[in-house]
C-alpha cells in the first residue's frame, strides 16, 4: 500500500475508537454499560444489529464466495424477513418488559437457574468462537499487505478492539457501529463502480453480467428440494427462518443491541429496517464478488490468492514444481483470455452458432486452467502440511490492493477492519454480559455493589478478549471464514431456538423436561454435523423442532408418572 493509503487507513480507524468512546461518556452503572441505558433510537438500533452481523467476514470472504460458487449464497438469508416479524412480535416485548440485561434472564424465570445456565454455556461457547473468526478475518488483510504471519496481525487486530469495548461498552460499540456502517456502505458502492470501469471497454455492466452468467456464477435461486443442498430457496426459508430466528432472538450478540432501544417501538423499527435492508445489502456484496470474477475473466488471477502461502512454498523444496505450474497456468490463461474475447464478442451477434463454437473453446479453457490450479494446490498443501488450504477468503483482497487506485486502498481495507470492529466488540461485549449477568452477579456475587458489577463486566470483557484472540490463532485451519461462522452457529442456534420456543408458547412443560430435552438435541445435532447427514441449514430447524417434541414427551411422561404416584 502507498503512503496515502495507510494515511487513509491510520486516520480512518483512530476516528471511529476516538469517537466511540467520547460518545459513550463514563459507565457509572451497569444499565449504561452493559445496555447504553436503554436509550438509543430505532436507526442507531438497525444498524448497530447490521454491523453486528455484518462482521469482516462479510466484506472478506462474500465476494471471494460469489467469485467460486456464485449468487447462491443470498438464498441463505430469504428467511430473514420472516423472523424479524417473529421477533418484533413475540420477543422484544417480552424482553423490554422485563428489563432484562440477557435473553437467559427470562429462562430462569419461566423455568430454572440450569436451563438458563445450560443455555447461557452454549452460547458462550458457540459466541466465544465466533468472534474468533471475526477477529482473524481483518487479520488476513494486515498479514498479506505486511507480508507477516498472522499470528501477529491477530494479536494487533484483538488488542485494538478490545481496549475501546472494555472502556466504553455498549454505547461505545453502538456508536461505532453507527459510523462504520455508513463508511462500509459508501465504501463498497464505490468499489463496484470501480470493478465495471476497470472492465474493457466492450464489456459493460450487462455484458460481465452475461458473462458471469455463462460460467455458472448467476444461480440466485435453486427451487429444487435438496437436503443435502447447502443453498436452495427451501434451506434459506425454513432453515435460514430458523437460524436467524435463534441468531436475533436468543444470541446476546444481538440481543444485547435492540435491548439498547428506548422503547419496544424502536427497537422494532430497528429490527424491521434490518429485516428490509439485509437482503439486498449481501445480494449486492455478493454480485461484487460476481464482477470480480468477470474482470479475471480478462485480467489474469494468482494461481493461488494467498499471497503469504504462495512465498512460503517458492521458500520450499517444491518450488522449482510449484513454479513451473505457475508459467503453465500463464500460458494456458493467456489461451482463455482469447477465448473469452472470442465468447464476448459473438455473444453481442447473437449468432446461435458461432456461440455455442465460442463456449465449447472457453469450456476447454477453464478446464485446462483449473487442473493447473489443482496441482498448484496440493503442492502448497504438501508444503504447509495443512489439508484444509482455501484461497477464497483472499479473492477481494488481492482485487482491491492490485488494481484500485491510491487513497480507495486504504478506504476499502479500512471497511473491512471497521466490519470485523463491529462485530467483534458486540461479540465481546455479549459474552462479558452473560458471563456476569448470567453466573457472576446470579450465583456468584448477588448483592454487590453497581460499581463491582461495572469492574467485573470490564474483567470479563478482558478475560473474554484474551480468550477469543487466543482462538483466532488457529482459525487459519478452517476453509471459507463465511460459511464456518454460520455452520459453528447451526450446531447450537437450533437448541436454543427450541428452548426459547417452549419458554414462550408451550406455558405446560417444566422445566426438567425442557433441560433433558435440550442436552439430547443438541448431542444429537453435533453428531448429525459431524457426519454430515444433512446440510447444516437444516440442523436449526432439527434442532428446535427436536426440542419441543423430546420435551413434550418428556414432561408427558413425567406427568403420567406424577398422577400415577399420586394416585397410588
Amino acid at each position: 500500500m502507498s503512503i496515502t493509503d495507510w494515511i487513509v487507513l491510520t486516520l480512518t480507524l483512530l476516528g471511529i475508537v476516538t469517537y466511540g468512546i467520547w460518545k459513550s461518556g463514563r459507565s457509572k452503572n451497569i444499565d449504561h454499560y452493559l445496555a447504553g441505558d436503554r436509550s438509543l433510537p430505532w436507526y442507531h438500533v438497525g444498524l448497530s444489529v447490521m454491523a453486528t452481523q455484518a462482521s469482516a467476514i462479510t466484506f472478506l470472504s462474500a465476494p471471494g464466495q460469489a467469485y467460486g460458487d456464485g449468487m447462491r449464497f443470498v438464498q441463505f438469508y430469504f428467511g430473514l424477513p420472516l423472523a424479524m416479524i417473529v421477533l418484533c412480535i413475540t420477543f422484544v416485548p417480552i424482553f423490554h418488559k422485563l428489563k432484562v440485561y440477557t435473553a437467559y434472564e427470562f429462562l430462569e424465570n419461566r423455568f430454572d437457574l440450569k436451563t438458563r445456565a445450560l443455555t447461557a454455556l452454549l452460547f458462550l461457547i458457540q459466541r466465544g468462537l465466533s468472534t474468533a473468526i471475526t477477529i482473524y478475518a481483518p487479520a488476513i488483510i494486515l498479514s498479506g499487505i505486511l507480508h507477516i504471519n498472522t499470528t501477529y496481525t491477530t494479536l494487533f487486530i484483538g488488542g485494538l478492539v478490545l481496549f475501546y469495548t472494555v472502556y466504553g461498552g455498549a454505547k461505545a460499540v453502538s456508536y461505532t457501529q453507527l459510523l462504520q456502517m455508513s463508511i462500509i456502505f459508501l465504501g463498497m458502492f464505490l468499489a463496484g463502480c470501480f470493478v465495471v470501469w476497470l472492465l474493457p471497454k466492450h464489456v459493460g455492466f450487462v455484458d460481465a453480467i452475461k458473462l458471469a452468467g455463462n460460467e455458472g456464477r448467476m444461480n440466485v435461486i435453486d427451487w429444487k428440494f435438496d437436503p443435502n443442498n447447502r443453498y436452495n430457496i427451501w434451506s434459506g426459508i425454513i432453515g435460514g427462518f430458523f437460524l436467524q430466528l435463534s441468531y436475533f432472538g436468543t444470541d446476546q450478540s444481538q440481543v444485547g443491541r435492540y435491548l439498547t432501544g428506548r422503547s419496544v417501538g424502536q427497537s422494532r423499527l430497528g429490527l424491521i429496517m434490518n429485516g428490509l435492508i439485509k437482503i439486498p445489502m449481501q445480494f449486492l456484496i455478493l454480485l461484487l464478488g460476481v464482477l470480480v470474477f468477470t474482470f479475471y475473466q480478462f485480467n489474469r488471477p494468482p494461481v493461488f490468492f494467498n499471497n503469504y502461502e504462495v512465498e512460503q512454498v517458492k521458500k520450499s523444496q517444491y518450488a522449482p514444481e510449484f513454479n513451473q505450474l505457475e508459467e503453465q497456468y500463464n500460458k494456458a490463461f493467456e489461451q482463455k483470455k482469447t477465448n473469452i474475447e472470442d465468447f464476448s464478442k459473438v455473444q453481442q451477434s447473437g449468432d446461435e452458432q458461432q456461440i455455442a463454437h465460442a463456449k465449447a473453446g472457453l469450456k476447454t479453457a477453464n478446464a485446462d486452467l483449473d487442473t493447473i490450479r489443482k496441482k498448484a494446490v496440493n503442492i502448497i498443501k504438501k508444503s504447509s502440511g495443512n489439508d484444509n488450504v482455501n484461497d477464497t477468503n483472499y479473492v477481494f483482497l488481492t482485487f482491491v490492493t492490485q488494481y484500485l487506485p491510491k487513497g480507495m486502498i486504504g478506504l476499502l481495507i479500512a471497511i473491512i477492519f471497521l466490519a470485523s470492529m463491529g462485530s467483534t466488540a458486540s461479540g465481546l461485549n455479549s459474552l462479558a454480559s452473560t458471563t456476569v449477568v448470567d453466573i457472576y452477579k446470579r450465583v456468584l456475587k448477588p448483592n454487590a455493589s453497581e460499581r463491582n458489577y461495572v469492574n467485573a463486566s470490564r474483567l470479563a470483557t478482558l478475560f473474554w478478549g484474551i480468550v477469543c484472540i487466543a482462538m483466532a490463532l488457529y482459525a487459519s485451519k478452517i476453509g471459507n471464514l463465511l460459511e464456518a461462522v454460520n455452520q459453528l452457529g447451526s450446531y447450537i442456534y437450533g437448541t436454543i431456538l427450541g428452548v426459547f420456543v417452549v419458554a414462550f408458547y408451550l406455558k405446560n412443560i417444566k422445566a426438567t423436561p425442557v433441560f433433558i430435552a435440550a442436552a439430547i438435541t443438541e448431542a444429537i445435532i453435533c453428531i448429525m454435523g459431524y457426519y454430515e447427514t444433512v446440510a447444516y441449514l437444516w440442523l436449526n430447524a432439527i434442532g428446535c423442532i427436536g426440542v419441543i417434541i423430546i420435551a413434550w414427551l418428556f414432561n408427558s411422561f413425567m406427568g403420567n408418572k406424577d398422577q400415577a404416584s399420586a394416585a397410588a
